[in-house]
């Protein structure tokens, strides 16, 4: 599946048109909270965090690997979970984005990039 990154907006029907592609109700996203950037559509978040690093000049400790749930609701669409979100050296030890501030910059950047 083709990786997009995300610097205006993408509507989310397009979204869920590359979820039914590849995982049926979800889309890999990793989000580069400094840039205000994302990139979407990946196998894998690994593969979007190495695009955004290699393209955009994306650093480590700024990007997060999330799913979109294109068919949740607005509370629980975004889950914070992906192997790429391990970084000891940052501050989180989990597949999880632990700092609260750190998920709301991230919950903002997709807020503003997909539209309906």
């Amino acid at each position: 599946m083709a990786i997009y990154i995300i610097k205006d907006s993408i509507e989310k029907k397009e979204l869920a048109e590359m979820a039914r592609e590849e995982y049926g109700d979800l889309v890999k996203a990793v989000v580069d909270v400094q840039q205000g950037i994302m990139a979407v559509g990946g196998e894998l978040h690994a593969d979007e965090e190495v695009l955004l690093m290699e393209q955009e000049g994306s650093k480590r400790e700024h990007t997060w690997g999330i799913n979109l749930h294109v068919d949740g609701t607005e509370e629980n669409w975004i889950e914070f979970d992906s192997m790429v979100n391990l970084k000891p050296a940052f501050g989180n030890r989990s597949r999880g984005v632990e700092d609260k501030e750190t998920q709301e910059k991230i919950r903002a950047i997709v807020t503003k990039l997909i539209i309906e």
